[in-house]
């Protein structure tokens, strides 16, 4: 039995020796490292949140106003290639046109080219042209038939201008087989530009093909001037060659992290300075709205190009000392921290932990060195009880050396960790709540306010110009259904002009006593029985229009009278969803469409039709920016601070011709500028994220210590009293291997040792009556 129990005795300290690789120390170890890393990070990298002259909200913006005039060039582009093979596919579905009234009815329809012709393609033979002279000898006709032989094409004329050439067939039954050209220009359609920006677009060589915003050496007066428009077209051409090679590369690997919202290839630059201003620049490839869908415009190969100058601020927003000083203070609230678990939680228990295997190797000379807090004290007066029982003295209920529970620490092992993590606390709580915060200081630049507006401007124009382009496919199909065309006819004109244009609910013509006899798409929601509105027998006043006031969506409408038809219409509904997913543009923020008495028709997050601005303030900005500055009304930018912090704002008005300019809309964009990468903001966030990292530092490693260390030693020290108190029969069990694991297992042994005490000595009282008894009976 002994050599079995010492065997077993051997085998258990074994296993405690393996626990050192555990235990209290590795959370301790790792909670003083990260502190001491946390402290280089804020020592290294509060300097650097306002060391650029040009806040990298700048560089960002010019980013995004370049995706803008990428977005817009590629969607014109597109556009203009669809309409043209839609009216291609209307006349050839028709009967045979003359060449003369194609491209008078193309002219009469849409705006957009600046030169049509018809040319027959077996003879090469011009039969008719319409505005600029078409560079019909860049097209090599016995090449139609080829693959992408009717491909968009660019063509650079002599005077160095390019021209995009859109080509589709005329095709009759009987009659010869023509060419159907239309040549456009590669500016941008509706580009706010606002004051010393300019913007070009550029070939896959970084060759500018057509720019706009630097005026010629002519237009200008002083010497001074003409130096500074050639400084400009420089800098212009280097910021093309770079980003033409850039553009080159894949999405992926050429945007920043983080830059999302765009699919494509795109950028910002920083150029020379000039006079104190840096010239910087916004690059953007033409891509698809959707991933890996290409389209007429993305096969060009081209790329947009913005360029500013900006104005320099050499000062610092921050100063390296702030960094230091934070850095220093976290060294010695964490040396403190640590200093308070290595003296009153770590060092303790291992004392404990070598005090409990000293008396399991039966060296009960001297009596048991008991701690002065928590567990550790309530254990070691244990130890020390369990010593004196094992060298034969008697404990009564009171025990020898105390109550029958020993003499406790009133502050445990948990008030200890809460100690450290209110001292981490200190330093981590205001970085997080109260140093650095930017709403009251935050300056926000100039151009940031600039491009909120001008980009404003820009998307207005766009919703104008969709649903120009959305009017005039509406009097495009009018003009083909003839006196003759029956409704089924006009059916499938309509069918197939939804099917080419994704911005129709649902398309029909409607007589002039409201009845319905073509119709594609959803139901109509404008009233079969509802009698016409004007006097001329048309459904409603204005070409394009909201047909209510209320409800879940507006129902916008516009419509095209049907020659010869005694007042029928043709009626489109555009799809409020195709005029959200034109204000889908990325570091705008909030972007919404109002109507004139400011209700809110459509936007870009969420909203309620017919609801009112969010603000008073954005209310002002859209009432203001609504009236008239001489011809009409201008776009304006704001920042504006109240209690919800800074916001940058924008609002433009419906400024142009066209259908849509009845509607008197108006865009209204905002974000906060806690967003934007501005110096005082990166500081406040910087901030912010080191007291988190504080917090969650702390929180990590003391919850570790608690859960390891902590929860096991209070279970233990009830275990060790009860022991010391009599408690013989229950079995101790260690739950982790380390140091809180090796007392326990000693505490085990020491309870065996104490059951084979008892053992001896009861052999001991009862062996001298077993021989007494046999005497007696002699």
């Amino acid at each position: 039995m002994a050599a079995s129990s010492a065997k077993r005795r051997h085998k258990v300290r074994r296993r405690a020796d393996m626990s050192l690789l555990g235990g209290i120390r590795p959370p301790i170890a790792v909670l003083s490292a990260l502190l001491l890393s946390l402290a280089g990070i804020t020592a290294l990298g509060f300097g650097r949140a306002g060391e650029e002259s040009v806040p990298k909200a700048v560089m960002t913006s010019q980013q995004r106003f370049a995706e803008d005039g990428a977005d817009a060039m590629r969607a014109s582009i597109d556009e203009s290639a669809a309409d043209l093979a839609r009216t291609a596919g209307l006349f050839n579905a028709g009967d045979p046109a003359q060449p003369d009234a194609v491209v008078d009815k193309i002219g009469s329809v849409y705006q957009k080219w600046v030169g049509t012709a018809v040319v027959e393609i077996s003879s090469g033979r011009m039969l008719a042209a319409r505005g600029e002279n078409v560079p019909v000898a860049a097209i090599d006709t016995a090449k139609l038939s080829e693959k992408d032989g009717l491909s968009p094409r660019m063509v650079r004329l002599a005077n160095g201008e390019t021209r995009l050439l859109s080509l589709q067939l005329l095709s009759w039954k009987g009659q010869p087989q023509q060419l159907l050209i239309a040549s456009s220009s590669l500016r941008f359609p509706g580009i706010s530009l606002g004051k010393f920006r300019s913007i070009a677009v550029i070939d896959s060589t970084g060759r500018i093909l057509s720019s706009d915003g630097i005026p010629e050496s002519e237009q200008v007066v002083t010497e001074f001037q003409r130096s500074g428009i050639e400084r400009s077209k420089k800098q212009l051409s280097a910021f093309a060659k770079v980003a033409a090679k850039r553009a080159e590369e894949h999405p992926l690997k050429a945007n920043d992290p983080g830059e999302g919202g765009y699919l494509g290839v795109s950028g910002s630059l920083r150029g020379d300075t000039f006079q104190g201003d840096r010239a910087i620049a916004g690059y953007a490839a033409l891509t698809g709205p959707e991933p890996g869908k290409g389209t007429v415009a993305t096969s060009l190969g081209l790329t947009v190009v913005a360029m500013v100058d900006v104005a320099e601020d050499p000062t610092r927003v921050t100063d390296p000392l702030f960094g230091l000083l934070a850095a220093g203070a976290l060294l010695l609230i964490g040396a403190l921290a640590v200093g308070v678990l290595l003296g009153t939680v770590q060092r303790p228990l291992l004392r404990l932990f070598l005090e409990s295997r000293r008396l399991t190797r039966d060296d009960l000379t001297r009596p048991v060195s008991v701690p002065r807090f928590g567990e550790a004290a309530r254990i070691g007066q244990a130890l020390e009880r369990l010593r004196r029982q094992l060298l034969g003295e008697r404990t009564d209920a009171e025990g020898a050396g105390g109550p029958k529970s020993g003499r406790r620490g009133r502050i445990g092992a948990r008030a200890l960790l809460a100690v450290s993590g209110i001292l981490l606390l200190v330093w981590s709580a205001p970085m997080l709540l109260l140093l650095n915060r930017a709403d009251a200081t935050a300056v926000v630049p100039e151009q940031i306010t600039n491009d909120q507006r001008e980009r404003t401007d820009t998307l207005s124009d766009r919703v104008r110009r969709s649903l120009n382009e959305g009017h005039a496919d509406l009097v495009s199909v009018a003009g083909l259904l003839g006196e003759r065309t029956s409704p089924e006819d006009m059916t499938k004109v309509l069918d197939r002009t939804r099917s080419d244009h994704s911005r129709y609910r649902s398309l029909y013509v409607r007589t002039g006593d409201g009845k319905i006899i073509a119709q594609s798409g959803e139901s109509p929601r404008l009233p079969e029985d509802k009698k016409s509105e004007n006097k001329d027998g048309h459904p409603f006043a204005d070409p394009i229009t909201v047909l209510n006031d209320s409800g879940t969506e507006p129902v916008i409408a516009g419509y095209a009278e049907l020659p010869g038809r005694d007042g029928s219409t043709v009626i489109g509904e555009f799809r409020i969803d195709f005029i959200n997913s034109l204000l889908k543009r990325p570091g705008l923020g909030e972007i919404r469409v109002v109507d004139a008495e400011r209700r809110v028709l459509g936007g870009n997050t969420g909203y309620l039709a017919f609801e009112k601005l969010p603000s008073a303030r954005l209310t002002e900005l859209a009432a203001g920016t609504g009236q008239k500055t001489g011809v009409s009304a201008r776009a304006g930018g704001i920042v504006y601070r109240d209690g919800s912090g800074v916001q940058v704002a924008g609002a433009a008005p419906f400024v142009g011709g066209g259908a849509a300019k009845s509607l008197d809309w108006m865009v209204v964009s905002w974000q906060p500028a806690a967003g934007l990468a501005i110096p005082e903001y990166s500081l406040q966030n910087r901030t912010v994220l080191a007291g988190l990292l504080g917090i969650t530092a702390a929180a990590a490693c003391l919850g570790w210590l608690h859960i390891i260390v902590v929860r096991p030693l209070r279970e233990v020290a009830k275990q060790a009293e009860a022991l010391a108190d009599g408690d013989r029969r229950t079995v101790l069990y260690p739950r982790h291997h380390d140091e809180v694991g090796a007392i326990s297992r000693s505490l085990e042994l020491l309870r065996q040792q104490v059951l084979e005490q008892r053992k001896r000595d009861g052999a001991g009282a009862t062996a001298p009556a077993a021989v007494r008894a046999p005497a007696g009976r002699n």
